[in-house]
């Protein structure tokens, strides 16, 4: 019986995997390291969700070099209006802090804004 659950198991893990979309991945690993400013940002587990409405990501990362991704606690998030390119950046996050285009706060709708500017550019 044990047998048969672990079969399972490794059986159903890479169906799963398979779920994750490395367009959106990418996607929000480009507009992380646009809003750090950084082409060295590391990146540690990362969550996919292209089957959610609005579809999206969330991946742990630090901004020290050489961590390991065990050690990485911050989360970075994005949302997007569609999971197909161009994709269209409708929110992210930095740990508990959300950018959107409708932001009350001046300084988060800019930056907001100036990811999606740089996406579009980067997805032309």
């Amino acid at each position: 019986m044990f047998k048969h659950l672990v079969l399972l198991t490794l059986t159903l893990i890479p169906a799963a995997a398979f779920a994750q979309s490395t367009d959106l991945e990418a996607t929000c690993k480009t507009v992380a390291k646009n809003f750090f400013l950084s082409d060295g940002l590391s990146i540690g587990a990362i969550q996919s969700f292209p089957e959610l409405k609005p579809p999206g990501v969330r991946m742990a990362y630090s901004t020290r070099q050489g961590t390991a991704p065990s050690e990485m606690s911050d989360t970075f998030e994005c949302e997007f209006d569609k999971a197909d390119k161009p994709h269209n950046l409708a929110k992210f996050c930095v740990s508990s802090t959300c950018y959107t285009a409708n932001d009350q706060d001046a300084d988060r709708k800019r930056r907001f804004e100036e990811m999606r500017i740089l996406l579009q550019r980067a997805e032309k």
